[in-house]
């Protein structure tokens, strides 16, 4: 699996881990792809933290394949001086589905969770329970038509059940993409760096 990492220069102390996972659109073997839409856009907004961007890259015609993941984020925790208790796990439509995915095969692992227009299932709606003690924003347009709003939706009507720390974010003009709506918001990052395991 191939992989962008972005780590701050001359860092001594232990920084936070933003782990992004990019839409179906940017699958390949082209790795200046995943930073097309995504918090590399932004890095203006947050280059006062000293923070490390982790953006793997899936293949041609597959989705995530969230072990694949998993281990990569274990390889880079074992070899930088990452903050285990400040992992963050944000992803974009296919990305979106996959951080789902990932945070519940891995509640333990990250420190606040933000999909943006991802696709959910049955399944995932009936685990919501597992991450009922982690902070979360969900984000969506609603005009997409590609990923219909419900699904951000009916995943933020499970988790509120258990879940109080949970926001859903519609943005009332934006179609399936809302990414730019989240990641071009300094408000995301401050939300984003406040959280700690």
């Amino acid at each position: 699996m191939g992989y962008v990492l972005d780590l701050p220069q001359n860092q001594k102390e232990k920084f936070p881990l933003i782990v992004f996972l990019h839409g179906s659109g940017e699958r390949g073997t082209d790795l200046e792809l995943v930073k097309a839409h995504s918090p590399f856009t932004y890095k203006n907004l947050f280059s006062s933290q000293p923070v490390a961007i982790l953006a793997p890259q899936c293949t041609e015609n597959i989705w995530w394949d969230t072990n694949a993941v998993f281990e990569l984020i274990q390889e880079i925790v074992s070899k930088y001086n990452i903050d285990t208790s400040r992992i963050y796990l944000t992803g974009l439509s296919m990305g979106g589905w996959g951080s789902w995915k990932l945070a519940l095969e891995h509640p333990d692992m990250f420190a606040a969770l933000a999909p943006v227009c991802g696709p959910t299932d049955r399944m995932m709606i009936f685990l919501a329970e597992k991450l009922k003690g982690m902070p979360i924003k969900i984000f969506h347009g609603a005009l997409d038509d590609i990923v219909p709003p419900t699904d951000s939706i009916e995943m933020y009507q499970a988790l509120k059940k258990n879940n109080s720390n949970v926001e859903l974010i519609i943005f009332p003009n934006d179609n399936h993409n809302s990414w730019d709506s989240t990641y071009s918001n300094p408000d995301f990052y401050n939300w984003l760096f406040n959280q700690h395991k």
